[in-house]
């Protein structure tokens, strides 16, 4: 950060001059060619593009010249810290705003850059990202108190620098802009593979289920990419007449301290034991206690009246890092599902907490998210049941030529082509839509049916749901892979095992079926068989990239070997279960 903060100094006015887009050293030097032809440009360019590299240097070497550690004391105070788990609050304000010296290369005021370790001991539960949010907020409110919060996640950027100045569009509308408590941008990816092999677009939740769920009363706050009006996060009520007079606002906190008394002053408000016997995590911040505290924290701003707006503009706000692998993919996905149906299952339910406080229709739009988990279920059943009919030879379905076929194949082929044309229209491939119901069948029957079960395993007091840490950085040859769209296996896990398990079973089960036909020709022209054969031969289709993982692939991409043993072992068990 001090080397970021030195660095800001040439960038900032680099970015005003040549309006940079994105901002972002990282992202813009990985993207932006060489301009040509511009002698003064291409020179600032250049030098730009040497400190950024220096920066880095600086920062994978982890050494620092004796003068920088003498300039910033945080440097010394962890010297002696011996685990990043157990240290004080370490705070240091690296650029102050209102020095007078703390300007760029051209005189402009630098804004304040504040660094803050807030205090973890082993006997306090730390609370993960909410915990350091809520230290942020008082640390903040404090120094400068802004009255606009901007949260995003590390491994996410500013992609729009008129980010800021839209967002206060809304809040300082002089009709509606009180009513507004939060702005949320979607979640956007920047390293999608072309046809988003794992699913992590979102494209039709983005652009189709979030805009309903906004027309319902209010996006949903989903972690990242949000502006808050500070009172929403402390706890404040909405109150239609109070409004913000933003002229007064911008002079109204006169810190009159120097730096080094703030930073003193403020280390006890992150603290392990200031919110002791305070609302903090309750009713002010950010919410403890269940895995998505985004969506608590959210509706329990809606429900203190604030209204919430979902903005998408067709430039992107904000770029994060989707998952590379397909495990890390399920991961995720299971996090979701186990805080989604923890909600549901605890007094933050939507039905129970928005009663009487927000719109019915906003109460069930929060509740397709909850019943993630619960989707396990039937999807389980129609991968398992019907190929299982078919091993036996049982008829499952009516004969096309009954009316009452005809509910079934309409809502089969309506709901596909349905979801087709959703796709394609969210500016996706075909093959990306494949993928999607390729990941959308991979993900119930394994990060949904596990997180159903930490769940359930959780409300009877058999264990405990653990906060998983998505790892988004992979190896070159698994980049290398994730870019050539070839599906990751190469890890042992039980997701892996469920997966394979399934597949197989579907396989066994189809080769079964074509056995009958085999033996009996006029088999393949009855109608109930026809039936029967499509859902199983269109898993086993889906299922194909397992299949090659499995015994097709070499090196390290491909499933283990013991996966592929026990997974055999499991679906010959559950086939000869069927049979006798």
């Amino acid at each position: 950060m001090v080397e970021a903060a030195r660095f800001s100094k040439f960038w900032l006015p680099f970015c005003k001059k040549f309006k940079v887009e994105p901002r972002s050293p990282e992202a813009y030097f990985r993207t932006a060619v060489h301009p040509l032809g511009e002698s003064f440009k291409a020179k600032e360019w250049s030098t730009m593009k040497d400190m950024k590299k220096r920066v880095e240097t600086s920062t994978k070497q982890g050494q620092i010249s004796e003068e920088i550690r003498q300039e910033h004391k945080g440097f010394s105070e962890w010297t002696f810290v011996a685990s990043q788990y157990d240290h004080q609050t370490i705070l240091q304000i690296l650029i102050d705003g209102r020095d007078p010296k703390a300007v760029d290369i051209e005189g402009q005021t630098l804004p304040t850059l504040v660094y803050l370790a807030r205090e973890k001991r082993p006997q306090y539960h730390h609370s993960f990202k909410s915990g350091a949010m809520n230290a942020l907020i008082r640390v903040s409110s404090r120094i400068n108190n802004g009255s606009i919060i901007l949260n995003m996640d590390c491994d996410m950027y500013s992609n729009n620098s008129q980010s800021v100045r839209d967002v206060l569009c809304f809040f300082m509308d002089k009709e509606k802009g009180h009513e507004f408590g939060f702005v949320q941008f979607p979640q956007a990816m920047e390293n999608l593979s072309k046809n988003d092999i794992y699913g992590n677009s979102f494209h039709v939740m983005k652009m189709v289920e979030l805009p309903g769920f906004d027309g319902n009363g209010g996006s949903s706050y989903v972690g990242s990419g949000c502006f808050h009006r500070r009172e929403t996060l402390c706890g404040q009520r909405y109150n239609k007449e109070h409004k913000t007079d933003w002229k007064k606002w911008i002079n109204k906190l006169e810190v009159r301290e120097s730096a080094s008394v703030l930073e003193e002053t403020c280390k006890v408000l992150a603290s392990c034991t200031y919110e002791e016997n305070t609302q903090w995590g309750k009713e002010m911040g950010l919410r403890y206690g269940c895995r998505l505290v985004d969506i608590i924290t959210g509706l329990a701003i809606q429900c203190r009246g604030w209204r919430s707006v979902y903005f998408n503009p067709k430039r992107n706000g904000f770029l994060g890092v989707a998952p590379t692998t397909l495990l890390e993919s399920l991961i995720q996905q299971k996090g979701w599902c186990e805080g989604g149906f923890q909600i549901f299952a605890s007094s933050y339910c939507p039905l129970v907490n928005g009663h009487k406080n927000i719109p019915l229709k906003l109460q069930l739009s929060y509740c397709p998210y909850m019943f993630w988990a619960a989707n396990c279920l039937p999807t389980l059943y129609y991968v398992t049941v019907p190929s299982i009919f078919l091993l036996r030879g049982i008829s499952l379905f009516p004969e096309i030529s009954n009316p009452w076929a005809l509910p079934f194949i309409s809502v089969i082929f309506v709901h596909r082509a349905y979801s087709l044309g959703e796709f394609v229209w969210c500016s996706s491939t075909l093959l990306g839509w494949w993928n999607d119901q390729m990941m959308w069948l991979f993900k119930r029957t394994t990060s949904y049916f596990s997180a159903f079960f930490n769940v359930i395993l959780k409300l009877l007091g058999f264990s405990q749901l653990k906060f998983t840490i998505t790892t988004k950085v992979a190896d070159d040859d698994v980049s290398q892979r994730y870019e050539q769209e070839v599906m990751e296996f190469g890890t042992s896990s039980p997701m892996f095992t469920i997966l394979a398990t399934l597949a197989l079973l579907n396989a066994f089960c189809f080769a079964g079926g074509m056995k009958r036909v085999i033996v009996d020709v006029q088999t393949l022209v009855s109608e109930p068989f026809i039936l029967r054969i499509l859902p199983c031969g269109l898993l086993v289709l889906i299922n194909f990239p397992v299949y090659q993982g499995l015994f097709l692939r070499k090196g390290n991409g491909r499933m283990p070997t013991s996966v592929t043993y026990l997974s055999i072992m499991c679906a010959l068990s559950v086939c000869t279960i069927a049979l006798y």
